[in-house]
């Protein structure tokens, strides 16, 4: 097949190998020609391998990330351990979520034979008397893959393979196969062998291990396999698909192949040279490529004397005798760096090769001097290649290569690779950009945003919008958040490296949050309001100017030259906007684009509500009044409020009771905006008066720039006449809860379509203090002000019912603050993600075309489960670090015997320590499965029955405990009865 319909793309890698905890470093040391192989203690009265590769810290484990208890994690046998983890890495480097993937996603791979049971056996007792099952559980081969499927949620075929050291390649080729068949959208594939202890295994003479601890494939002293760990997996999509979502493509696989040599060799274990050669040559016509463009073949390589030359040989049948190539086609295996890693080879073979190709340079192949004598590279076109050297291109094709795996048994697979020649289309981004980092624990977070930001020391050229977009939709969202407003790489490395300014980072937690939309009054109206949302931001803008026109028949001038204006119009346009019915247009325009635009973001309030002209916004929001009966509502509001005689407003710092005594009767409250806080409104002269006597009491109040007296006794004469104009509006339904700013209550359908409620709303006192009350009454909400500035979100954060469990977020700057409207309202989305609120990342971008780009994985915090028969102790476990760095309130500690015995079994069970008697055991990482392992004890120990459906349903320590004294009472009763 040619067709490139055909090909698969590698999307995402991630992988631990000897003396590489990830792939740069792995890279580095295949680019140094670094032997990552140790020599090992000799065991006791054994003949053993002298040297190994092994995996530092292959016992620790991120067990909280994966949410399991410390007991449950120490059943998982180290080999699934890191295979989960590195498939979190892999996603990750994909710039992929699975739980935002939009379809079925695969994971395929095996791991080498496992000696964990059997290790963990003697112990049981240690880590708290596991059952036979739950042994198996841990470390079953059947287990690999619907273990990571079900930790990541991947609803794509999980299949586990077994096909020895061909084992990870052949996943790699059942994944392809899977995606081509539209059987998932994407795929994991891979391998895992690692042993911990270290298993060294047995040196026979004569046997595949090589005397002398160094892998030597294709050289003359070459005398068998090392042994190596190492676990590595691949991201795989559909190269159509992953161009069309933006993914960076590292490698294309062309075709991919896999085979049994059946009977054709002398024995069961022998490999065959026809049978090698007939799956390379199938891979060669799936991929439709001509084998003289292949530069590079890494080979299984092996290193025993017999193996090479058959591979060498079918390698040579199926690319040609070297007199049929002009150019030479480079060998090598990685098993000279590494090791043999078993069920891991194929796949660190095919890592090695997509490195090499995107650093366009082929690694040495260690340990070659002279060639096997039965290898016949003189008519192959093959040479080994002893040296870091530049890859050319042979005969104007992509550069290419090959990968082989031949598995002990005679299932083989050729895997073909070529270099990326597309990339995704991409386009220009925002001068500003918001970057967001997650994860389990604060500790985690800061961690991750140190290695983001050396990343980008390292990486200045990266394109920050492409960098913004990969943290925000190619990562999972975790409880603990932090994010960043920024716009170059430069100054977003900085802000990562600065502590959170405003204390602790946020942490999402469990529970349902309110947002409530705050839309604010006059006052906060300035030429230039929103100028960069209306340069940058193209739904606020068509929405703004779908306002504009509706109000230009109106105004008799265009809103748009006002708020907005043309160089040299500035003046022009202040003076103008000093016009109420001006104003009046700008305000209400302003905030019904930006909410518009939050929509169109994602952010969708549970309640709006609106103070005096923004309480006509929010019905707009809420879906009362449409956009063209709302434009006429306000220029008719406006237009009232102009006419009347002139008057002025103030803000006084006193509480309504003692406020209401010293006006004068002309004069009236205006609003009430919290306990101590009111707007006073009348006649010009009048509030003078007020504002001179109550600077004389040493009392400082605020003039608003709102040049009428609205909410005033001067309304009344109009009031006849604005009812009847609003019993000629449109009403609709609300769609979301509206709460009355007169009230605090939500208006019923039948309050929102009453014309005299809306009139009213003109002349009554405006209580915004009774909207905030409700509102914080909630015990989680956030308040959003959607409009300039920041008197809502002020006034909800100093009203005294403003706790814990609230937040107050601003759209927009202050109108005196010349930051930038969109880096402000960037930090605004950013801030309500934090507290754990929903952003469709699509709208920030609006539709731009991004990059997922490879950065920075997820920094596990691992900690070690140590089984070592030849250590003392010989368990050892440390406990997970949690998300809940500041310890959990569970309750005072057990009160009686059977609560402190119960905790004991729990922590027996569990392996964490029990922090109180309310301490849940479903929230300290158990489920049924080690319940049932706890109630098996309890029948032992207490010789009463607990059923786990009854424990699930009193899963504390206290309830536990109660339980089986309960039982045990009855128990005693029963036997003195009889």
């Amino acid at each position: 097949m040619t067709d490139e319909t055909s090909y698969v793309a590698v999307v995402g890698m991630a992988g631990r190998f000897p003396g590489a905890a990830d792939l740069d470093r792995f890279w580095a040391n295949l680019a140094a020609g670094v032997e990552s192989i140790e020599p090992l203690p000799a065991p006791p009265g054994a003949s053993h391998q002298p040297a190994m590769g092994v995996l530092d810290d292959a016992d620790r484990f991120d067990a909280g990330y994966f949410g399991y208890a410390p007991g449950e994690a120490m059943l998982i046998d180290p080999q699934h351990r890191l295979f989960m983890e590195c498939a979190v890495e892999a996603l990750e480097d994909a710039g992929e979520d699975p739980d935002r993937f939009g379809g079925p996603v695969g994971v395929y791979g095996g791991n080498s034979n496992s000696y964990y049971r059997e290790t963990l056996r003697p112990y049981r007792d240690l880590i708290g008397s596991p059952s036979e099952f739950q042994l198996q559980l841990g470390s079953g081969s059947d287990f690999l893959t619907s273990r990571v499927a079900y930790q990541l949620g991947l609803r794509g075929p999980a299949v586990s393979v077994q096909t020895a050291c061909s084992t990870s390649l052949v996943a790699v080729h059942q994944a392809v196969q899977a995606l081509l068949a539209g059987e998932c959208d994407m795929a994991l594939a891979g391998g895992t062998s690692v042993h911990v202890p270290v298993y060294p295994g047995e040196y026979t003479e004569g046997g595949v291990l090589t005397a002398d601890g160094h892998c030597r494939a294709f050289d003359a002293a070459a005398s068998g396999v090392v042994s190596g760990m190492g676990v590595g997996i691949v991201v795989l999509k559909r190269l159509d698909d992953a161009l069309a979502d933006g993914n960076t493509i590292q490698a294309v696989l062309l075709g991919t192949a896999v085979n049994n040599d059946g009977r054709d060799k002398i024995g069961f274990t022998a490999p065959s040279v026809d049978g090698q050669a007939e799956v390379m040559r199938t891979a060669l016509a799936v991929a439709g490529v001509d084998p003289d463009t292949v530069g590079y073949v890494e080979a299984h390589g092996t290193g025993t004397p017999l193996g090479d030359p058959i591979e060498v040989a079918a390698l040579t049948a199926a690319y040609g005798r070297g007199t049929e190539r002009e150019d030479v086609c480079w060998l090598g295996s990685v098993k000279t760096n590494i090791g043999h890693t078993d069920a891991a080879a194929g796949v660190a073979g095919l890592i090695k090769v997509v490195l090499a190709l995107r650093e366009r340079r082929l690694p040495p192949s260690l340990h070659f001097t002279t060639p096997n004598p039965g290898i016949d590279f003189a008519n192959s076109p093959f040479k080994v290649n002893t040296w870091l050297r530049d890859w050319r291109t042979l005969g104007g094709a992509p550069r290419r290569a090959a990968v082989n795996a031949l598995g002990l048994g005679g299932t083989n697979a050729h895997v073909l690779v070529e270099e990326p020649t597309r990339t995704a289309p991409t386009d220009p981004g925002r001068p500003w950009q918001l970057a967001v980092l997650s994860a389990r624990s604060r500790s985690a977070l800061a961690a991750a945003k140190v290695r983001l930001a050396e990343h980008l020391e390292r990486h200045p050229d990266l394109d920050l919008a492409d960098v913004a977009w990969t943290t925000q939709i190619g990562r999972r969202e975790l409880p603990f958040r932090q994010s960043f407003v920024a716009s170059d790489t430069w100054s977003l490395a900085k802000s990562l490296r600065e502590p959170a300014p405003t204390g602790p980072v946020a942490e999402v937690s469990a529970g349902t949050r309110q947002l409530v939309m705050f839309f604010p009054g006059q006052g906060g109206q300035k030429v230039g309001m929103a100028a960069d949302l209306y340069r940058h931001e193209r739904r606020f803008r068509e929405v703004f100017d779908e306002a504009a026109a509706l109000f230009t028949p109106l105004l008799g001038l265009d809103l748009r030259q006002v708020v907005y204006p043309a160089a040299g119009r500035e003046e022009a346009a202040v003076a103008e906007l000093a016009a109420m019915t001006v104003s009046h247009a700008a305000i209400f325009s302003v905030e019904y684009a930006l909410f518009r635009l939050w929509r169109h973001w994602g952010v969708t309030p549970d309640l709006v509500a609106g103070h005096s002209l923004g309480a006509i916004v929010a019905a707009t929001a809420a879906g009362v009044f449409g956009l063209d009966d709302a434009v006429s509502v306000v220029a008719e509001r406006s237009r009232l409020l102009q006419e009347l005689p002139p008057g002025a407003m103030i803000a006084v710092p006193i509480p309504e009771p003692e406020l209401a005594g010293d006006l004068h009767p002309e004069l009236a409250i205006a609003a009430v905006n919290s306990p101590d806080q009111c707007v006073v409104t009348g006649p010009a002269a009048r509030i003078d008066e007020l504002a001179a006597r109550l600077a004389a009491r040493e009392v400082t109040v605020r003039r608003l720039h709102i040049p009428a007296a609205a909410h005033s006794t001067l309304i009344d004469p109009v009031l006849p006449g604005y009812t009847e104009f609003m019993a000629s509006v449109r009403y609709r339904d609300p769609v979301l809860p509206l709460l009355s700013d007169r009230t605090g209550r939500a208006l019923d359908a039948a309050e929102v379509r009453d014309p005299r409620y809306w009139a009213g709303h003109l002349r009554n006192t405006v209580r915004f203090g009774e909207v905030v009350s409700t509102v914080l009454g909630r015990e989680r909400a956030t308040v959003l002000e959607v409009g300039p500035g920041h008197t809502l979100s002020t006034l909800a954060r100093r009203h005294p019912g403003f706790g814990p469990g609230h937040a107050a977020v601003a759209s927009l700057p202050h109108p005196a603050d010349d930051a930038s409207d969109l880096a402000h309202l960037l930090g605004a989305a950013g801030a309500l993600w934090e507290l754990g609120h929903g952003v469709d990342w699509s709208g920030p971008h609006d539709g731009a075309r991004r990059l997922r780009v490879p950065l920075p994985t997820y920094p596990f915090e691992r900690t070690r489960f140590r089984v070592d028969p030849a250590a003392d102790p010989p368990v050892a476990i440390e406990p997970p670090v949690t998300g809940d760095d500041d310890g959990d309130d569970a309750g005072e500690p057990p009160s009686t015997e059977a609560e402190a015995a119960v905790a004991a079994s729990f922590e027996r069970v569990l392996g964490v320590a029990v922090p109180g008697r309310r301490a849940n055991f479903l929230d300290l990482g158990g489920d049924s499965l080690l319940a049932t392992q706890l109630t098996a004890w309890i029948r032992r120990d207490y010789r009463v029955r607990v059923l786990v459906r009854e424990f699930l349903k009193a899963p504390t320590v206290a309830e536990l405990a109660r339980l089986i004294d309960e039982r045990a009472a009855s128990a005693t009763t029963e036997r003195k009865e009889s």
